[in-house]
């Protein structure tokens, strides 16, 4: 009996050992993948697209500036400078910024629910289609922080000295906090915040559209218009402009496939292009094509009979971004010498990441961007990821033996961010067969990989004034470290060939106590609710008095002179304007519709806004912003400022010509970052400008962003301004923007008059729309009834 109850005791004993073991052992599998979980780098990064004029980049740690490529991913401490001239197109999938001449910018935190901007100076405009209720939207400026809460349509414009930031709902709705304060902007208004000791704020009705405007809608008609909208999802960056380099088909075993049709016979994936290194994924591919991001950075490529399909991933799943899909082979030895070669990952093969990752990030990189086995994806993660086995031997890949698939190049060209196309190697068969394949190229990275493809440039090309690049901001929500500098991890990546440092290795080499460890940045205080001078700029608010100043930036090289003379006019001159008119307090904001009629009367051309941040490239309308900006710009001044509004205008520009066009309300209204003032003068380019305004991007009406688009609705068809006119279009405005977009482009062409129909969408607008109260009508009999016995005494002595 006492044998049997020990052995049942010792069995028991054993058992017992044998759970604890297997659950300390799972403990420590999920330690080891949490503590991974914290280096797993974000989901998406911007794409630094279309490009026109000179554009410079200093990449993130980085003290030089180089010239900017496009396809270029950016991401946290990437900064961007647009100088004279110039403008510049960013697309997040669920936003698109585009940049003005003299615009400084910069991402202070760019993850998977952040994105915070900081602007030094100039001019942007943003669409954002999509924004989850746990995203944070935020727009730093030198004396305050915009938040946005619904997607919309917005432009933020920050003076050449700091001094005031003028923000414009089209759509959508935020908050402006500093120094204790906050102010909310509804759509259809443009406020106006100066100061940096204290933030006072002018709101008014927003302006009519200015160049910068238009060619923010006419860029936004490439996303709303395009085909291939339809076969990737909407987060998918650089989606847009497969439609003009390519054509789509269905096949059977693979779905929606797309096909190049303007590349060169012979012509692989992963050919045109070079190679980049950018934290923290590492080896980054950047293309040449002009439509060569999205195929290069999501999907799997497969060869048809000799012609190469790209297929997207799954429409219904959030993208996964990936710094390049293929398989390196050689690197470093093993029959290749100092040659680097690869080729793209096909349809339902796993992508093993070279840089460190959770389980969950191997899962999602793969499931979002292919039909892929997830028991697949498991073994191949505990292979090589827990297994540190970087080797590939029990995979059979089906492009490796494509002809032409595999490209190779020397390690100087791959490292030294050269293009590869002109270094290819030949590669024959049998080193093929007997190359080793693997999932990091054990190559270590140069200054000139960090700098990139125009790594020659450096210090040979436009960059900020230094007072711009090195301005700091307000910011709401405190952002990370700044990046560390290349040569601080130079050493420790050379002892890891081709693998990025981990989180905490890179914190152990940033410099404590210096500023070199400092964000820019001051955090604002908690903001009180505050209420904003109301004024009814109407059509004089397009002048933008305010937005002259900002158009200053543009000025860069004078900044201080485009400023002054509009400054004043430029300040607050639109609030002033129709202080009471149009803009009624929070009376307008409500009567979104009214908002919307204010904009048609500002006629956008006439809005100085593109001007001012140089953005309207034509210089010529910058001139009036050169003098309308001063910096004082304070309110104050502006709404003095209503006179001026012409020049407002041309102060705010270089484009002093400019200033004769605000006579004719049409531009030089609105240049000016003063956007307030102008607003008027457009009346009768309003009319047109009007019609111009329906079609804008924004289908949809503003307010229909407000409502509670701000979650997931694609934002992308809400924000155009369209929704602005009714609030009811909230609704519609998720999906129908993109499909209005074009009808509301016509209505521009015969706009100006069809305008007519606008106001009463937004009866507000025309003051005088507004219906007779009671008082009114018995006050009119009564005056009628007067006349009438007037006329009546006075008939006798006129016979």
């Amino acid at each position: 009996m006492k044998e049997t109850v020990s052995r049942k005791f010792r069995s028991l004993s054993a058992a017992l050992l044998l759970v604890i073991a297997t659950m300390t052992l799972a403990q420590v599998a999920a330690a080891q993948d949490d503590d991974q979980y914290q280096d797993d780098p974000p989901d998406r990064v911007a794409r630094l697209g279309y490009m026109q004029g000179s554009i410079s980049i200093q990449p993130a740690g980085e003290s030089e500036w180089v010239g900017a490529v496009s396809n270029r991913p950016i991401t946290t401490g990437d900064k961007i400078w647009a100088d004279q001239d110039s403008r510049a197109e960013l697309s997040l999938g669920s936003a698109i910024i585009r940049l003005a001449p003299n615009t400084g910018f910069s991402f202070l935190n760019l993850d998977d629910r952040t994105s915070q901007i900081q602007l030094t100076a100039g001019s942007i405009d943003i669409r954002v289609r999509q924004l989850n209720r746990d995203e944070i939207f935020e727009i730093d400026t030198p004396n305050q922080a915009f938040s946005i809460y619904r997607p919309g349509h917005y432009r933020v414009d920050a003076s050449d000295d700091g001094s005031y930031t003028v923000i414009s709902v089209r759509d959508g709705e935020g908050e402006s906090t500093g120094n204790g304060r906050s102010y909310t902007v509804h759509a259809g208004q443009r406020a106006t915040f100066s100061g940096t000791d204290s933030l006072n704020a002018d709101v008014e009705d927003i302006g009519a559209y200015d160049d910068f405007d238009d060619w923010a809608r006419s860029r936004d008609r490439r996303y709303d218009d395009s085909r291939s909208a339809r076969y990737v999802s909407p987060e998918v960056v650089g989606y847009e402009d497969l439609d003009d380099y390519g054509d789509w088909r269905d096949d059977s075993n693979y779905g929606h496939v797309w096909y190049p049709s303007r590349v060169d016979a012979g012509w692989a994936p992963y050919q045109t292009g070079h190679w980049d290194w950018i934290s923290p994924w590492g080896w980054t591919w950047v293309d040449d094509s002009p439509w060569g991001y999205a195929p290069f950075h999501y999907g799997r490529w497969i060869n048809f009979g000799g012609r190469w399909g790209w297929i997207a991933g799954p429409i219904a799943v959030r993208p996964v971004y990936a710094p390049a899909l293929v398989v390196f082979i050689g690197g470093g030895g093993g029959g290749w010498g100092s040659n680097v070669g690869w080729f793209p990952l096909g349809p339902r093969e796993v992508y093993v990441p070279s840089y460190r990752v959770s389980r969950g990030y191997v899962n999602r990189v793969n499931v979002s961007n292919t039909n892929v086995n997830v028991t697949n994806i498991t073994n191949v993660y505990n292979t090589t990821i827990i297994n540190k086995t970087t080797n590939i031997t029990n995979v059979t890949y089906v492009n490796r033996n494509i002809r032409g698939a595999v490209t190779a190049v020397p390690q100087r060209t791959f490292v030294s961010a050269q293009p590869v196309a002109r270094a290819q190697v030949a590669v024959n068969a049998r080193d093929l067969a007997s190359a080793s394949l693997t999932s990091r190229v054990a190559v270590a990275p140069t200054r000139e990989s960090v700098m990139g493809g125009r790594a020659t440039t450096a210090n040979r090309v436009t960059a900020p004034p230094e007072r711009i690049a090195n301005r700091a901001v307000v910011a709401k929500v405190t952002p990370p470290p700044p990046p560390v500098s290349f040569a601080r991890q130079q050493a420790a990546l050379a002892k890891q060939p081709g693998e990025p440092l981990a989180k905490r290795e890179v914190q152990n080499l940033r410099p404590a106590n210096t500023p070199e460890a400092r964000p820019m940045v001051r955090i604002a205080p908690p903001g009180r609710p505050a209420t904003p001078n109301v004024g009814r700029a109407g059509n004089q608010s397009n002048q933008p008095g305010t937005r002259p100043q900002l158009e200053r930036p543009n000025q860069q090289t004078a900044p201080a002179a485009n400023r002054p003379d509009g400054a004043p006019a430029g300040q607050t001159g639109a609030n002033p304007n129709n202080p009471s008119a149009n803009r009624p307090g929070n009376e307008s904001r409500p009567n979104d519709a009214r908002p919307n009629d204010k904009r048609p009367d500002n006629p956008r051309p006439n809005d100085e806004r593109n001007n001012r941040p140089g953005n309207n490239q034509p210089a010529d309308r910058r001139p009036d912003a050169n003098g309308a900006q001063p910096p004082d710009r304070p309110q104050g001044e502006r709404p003095n400022q209503p006179a001026n509004q012409g020049n407002r205008p041309d102060g705010k520009r270089p484009e002093i010509t400019r200033p004769e066009d605000s006579t004719p309300p049409v531009r030089n209204d609105r240049p000016s970052s003063a956007r307030p003032d102008r607003r008027p003068n457009a009346n009768p380019p309003n009319d047109q400008r009007e019609t111009s305004r329906p079609p804008a991007d924004e289908p949809k009406p503003a307010n229909a962003d407000r409502p509670n688009n701000r979650p997931e609705p694609p934002a992308r068809n809400d924000r155009p301004s369209n929704d602005r006119p009714p609030d009811a279009r909230t609704n519609n405005r998720p999906d129908s923007n993109r499909d209005q977009t074009a009808p509301r482009e016509e209505r521009p062409n015969g706009g100006e008059q069809r305008r007519a129909a606008p106001p009463e969408n937004r009866p507000d607008r025309p003051p005088q729309s507004r219906p007779p109260t009671s008082e009114e009508k018995r006050q009119k009999q009564e005056q009628e009834k007067r006349d009438r016995q007037n006329n009546k005494e006075e008939k006798p002595p006129n016979q």
